[in-house]
């Protein structure tokens, strides 16, 4: 709690009033930062939902077989991907929903374990799958690095605020 001096227009007549004041501020950076990466995260997981397809041109070479000889060789293949990627796009959606909770609700009440809550978030999700891409020489890589700093920049910012 701040003490705080309210001034009067005749000071030298009045006797002093002190209020107290609790201090009501947010860590607003922190805020804004995971309520973006919670939206980017639904968003991604819509899109390996329902629009990625099962193989990129990536894939494949990344594999060092032509997309042909894989389809001949796991015909089965894509259409397990597609399976696999909707339910890893639901899982996106999910923890994307539960950052922009942190976000919205927990971040402004700057619970106790907030900073680590956030901080270890985002490492299974976000700093993993961007890894992961750099492992894989992704054609994405460095754009799914954003990801990853604008979260640390989030912890940043909470941790200095708290």
């Amino acid at each position: 709690m701040k003490t705080r001096r309210r001034p009067h227009a005749m000071s030298d007549l009045s006797p002093t009033v002190t209020t107290m004041t609790l201090q009501t501020s947010t860590p607003r950076h922190a805020k804004w930062l995971l309520t973006f990466l919670g939206i980017w995260l639904i968003a991604l997981g819509a899109y390996f939902a329902f629009v990625r397809p099962a193989l990129l041109p990536e894939d494949p070479r990344f594999i060092g077989t032509p997309l042909a000889l894989l389809r001949e060789a796991a015909p089965g293949l894509e259409a397990w991907l597609r399976i696999v990627f909707t339910v890893m796009g639901g899982f996106m959606a999910g923890a994307g929903v539960l950052t922009l909770f942190l976000a919205r609700a927990v971040v402004p009440a700057q619970l106790r374990g907030t900073g680590w809550a956030i901080a270890l978030a985002g490492l299974p999700t976000v700093v993993l799958m961007s890894a992961m891409n750099f492992a894989l020489h992704s054609d994405f890589r460095w754009v799914l690095l954003l990801p990853p700093l604008l979260w640390a920049a989030a912890v940043i910012a909470y941790v200095r605020h708290a």
